[in-house]
């Protein structure tokens, strides 16, 4: 599976399902289902929305609630549980991990499975305005890690060339996918920064 293009992450609050379908009608290349507060019949239906246009789904820090609805991964940060455990119970499954600012974290996680690492902030988040920052340089000096790479953290149509040409892969986004006033049209938007 290859990871790269629009990585679309559940904003918080109503209207989740309706805002995920126009993002997937839009051309998303993965979605991340993250919610503070697990609401099963919302986490199901995203999945479903998901398998429909055949987006691999991850559930956001719960490797349990991931198989439980037959989604394609999880994605775990610092204090979500063990890789390397993680790894063995979705065995055959994606397996993200963020690595903050932290060079030494994602080879740490490279080395117990997973099969991306994310790094952030990249630049202020409204999502997360006390999150750490991670500097541009982390993707080049990631590559050597050879698995998919990850930027989360503020990221606009506008700043979203410059992370490309630094080695993102992937580009995590909330904000500016879901707030934006056409959803579809603004996840094309990003997919042609990939083309």
């Amino acid at each position: 599976m290859k990871l790269r293009g629009l990585y679309a992450v559940t904003p918080e609050g109503g209207d989740v399902e309706r805002k995920v379908r126009l993002a997937l009608e839009g051309g998303i290349a993965l979605l991340q289902y993250r919610s503070k507060s697990t609401n099963r019949p919302q986490a199901q239906a995203v999945v479903r929305l998901a398998r429909e246009f055949g987006v691999p789904v991850i559930v956001n820090d719960d490797v349990e609630l991931a198989l439980e609805l037959g989604a394609d991964g999880a994605h775990l940060g610092r204090n979500d549980g063990d890789l390397r455990e993680a790894r063995k119970q979705l065995e055959g499954r994606i397996l993200g991990s963020s690595c903050y600012n932290d060079p030494s974290l994602a080879r740490a996680a490279v080395e117990a499975g997973a099969d991306y690492v994310a790094f952030g902030s990249v630049f202020p988040s409204p999502t997360k305005p006390q999150a750490v920052r991670a500097p541009l340089g982390l993707f080049k000096e990631a590559r050597a890690l050879g698995v998919p790479l990850a930027a989360i953290g503020g990221i606009s149509l506008d700043n979203a060339p410059q992370l490309i040409a630094a080695g993102a892969d992937l580009l995590a986004v909330i904000s500016d996918l879901f707030d934006a006033p056409d959803i579809r049209q603004r996840a094309r938007d990003y997919g042609k920064l990939f083309a």
